[in-house]
């Protein structure tokens, strides 16, 4: 499960496009960040399940990756492209042959495309040219179809698929995306075999048009994910900001549990857009986020690098500045060295008494936020060195205050109170997480 959001510079602050993903995914699946070179020559190319030739030439790519995949849940390339995926269910049972996945097609589009409009031609003609299928869960097994928000300076494009079919709709002001199909009759175009199809089964209106969410979607799936609720969340958060939606308001929307004045990690009625794992078939929780300041020629990403993004800190990164260091790439096990399971340390130490927690950092994680956007406007204009030095202070500092957060937990007892305590408890074993 996961949501995205898009804000186009009309409805921005600054004057810029936003881009926002969390990437839910399981507990322990953990989803390092990592800067793709360009490549040239071609040749064969691997992907997740697949191998298929690779372009004479690719564009540099910031990837939000879970460990395991060729692919990413999100990320940008060197000209401002911005892509993020969402599992999408529709009442044709999503193909297990392995196939192309919705992540590997986040990659290929960074990897091949200079500008949104690029992406979504290079992403549809592979997704008709190879179809999607195959696992996509980690400990547990998960089918899906895709969607996606494409993104760049200029415009931005809500793309959905079932099998190879897809259909684009061009995004006039801002929108939000979640596990749920929404393009209805406004979509801008249709795959020629999903209009086909459309025609045979009676869809079509007079206007030759139809509705492809109404067509497409599993109610009992979207039940099940909060799909449609989780997206009307989004726009509606979107509609309240704008027209001075600012990076960070996006990372409040990233961090929104709703308006349940008695929400808790164990006490979740449906799916928030920050989203927490729990026992039972909630399994999936925000393993990482990311929201991405687009302008023509620049472009500054917001990384957590971390799970929960209510309790992470996002921390700026630029291609001229490079990637600040993590430690080694994190797997599934638990490894004090990396950026990622050393904030699951917090993240579920927190989780014995998580209200009380949250209230007692997130006065000091929106301050800083302001003062790391503070430095880096400043230090834009300021040159290559002074920009790179800006950008690792804010990584040092976001590093100590996690650091502090965690010092001063009371560490004693168990993981959380009753089946949910005892469902993280088990994945911690899983992981090797030391106890504390």
């Amino acid at each position: 499960m996961c949501d995205t959001l898009v804000a186009l510079a009309g409805s921005t602050a600054r004057g810029a496009a936003l881009f926002a993903k969390n990437s839910d995914r399981e507990r322990n699946e953990a989803q390092g960040l990592e800067l793709s070179p360009r490549r040239s020559g071609g040749g064969d190319l691997k992907l997740t399940y697949l191998t298929i030739p690779d372009a004479p030439a690719t564009h540099a790519c910031l990837l939000s990756r879970p460990f395991w995949m060729w692919g990413a849940e999100m990320g940008a390339n060197e000209h401002g492209v911005a892509i993020g995926n969402e599992a999408q269910h529709a009442k044709t049972p999503a193909e297990r042959k392995r196939a192309l996945t919705g992540m590997d097609l986040v990659r290929l589009g960074l990897e091949r495309a200079a500008t949104a409009a690029q992406a979504v031609e290079v992403m549809t003609g592979l997704l008709e040219r190879y179809g999607q299928g195959g696992d996509c869960g980690h400990l547990g097994r998960f089918y899906y179809n895709n969607g996606f928000i494409v993104a760049d300076a200029t415009e931005a494009y809500v793309l959905e698929t079932a099998g190879r079919w897809w259909a684009v709709e061009r995004v006039a002001n801002h929108r939000a995306l979640s596990n749920a199909y929404s393009i209805g009759r406004t979509y801008d175009a249709v795959s020629v075999d999903l209009a086909a199809h459309a025609r045979r089964e009676g869809w079509t209106g007079a206007d030759g048009r139809f509705d492809v969410a109404a067509e497409l979607l599993d109610p009992v799936r979207d039940a099940a994910s909060f799909g449609r609720g989780r997206c009307a969340r989004g726009n509606a958060l979107l509609d309240r900001a704008a027209p001075r939606v600012t990076p960070g308001s996006m990372m409040a929307a990233l961090r929104d549990h709703g308006e349940d004045p008695d929400w808790s990690p164990a006490n979740t009625h449906g799916r928030t857009i920050c989203m927490h794992a729990a026992q039972g078939p909630r399994r999936s929780q925000s393993v990482a986020s990311m929201v991405s300041e687009l302008r023509p020629g620049r472009a500054v990403h917001w990384l957590t690098g971390t799970s929960a993004p209510c309790i992470s800190l996002f921390k700026p990164m630029l291609f001229e500045t490079g990637l600040p260091p993590q430690g080694p790439a994190p797997t599934d096990r638990f490894d004090d060295e990396t950026l990622w399971w050393r904030h699951e340390r917090l993240h579920r130490a927190l989780l014995r008494d998580f209200s009380a927690g949250l209230a007692s950092i997130e006065g000091e994680r929106d301050a800083l936020e302001a003062e790391f956007q503070a430095r880096i406007d400043g230090a834009l204009d300021a040159g290559a060195e002074v920009l790179k030095r800006a950008v690792a202070e804010c990584w040092r500092e976001a590093d100590a205050a996690e650091a502090r957060w965690l010092a001063a937990l009371d560490r004693g007892g168990a993981a959380g109170h009753g089946a949910h305590g005892r469902s993280w408890a088990r994945l911690n074993q899983v992981a090797g997480l030391p106890r504390t």
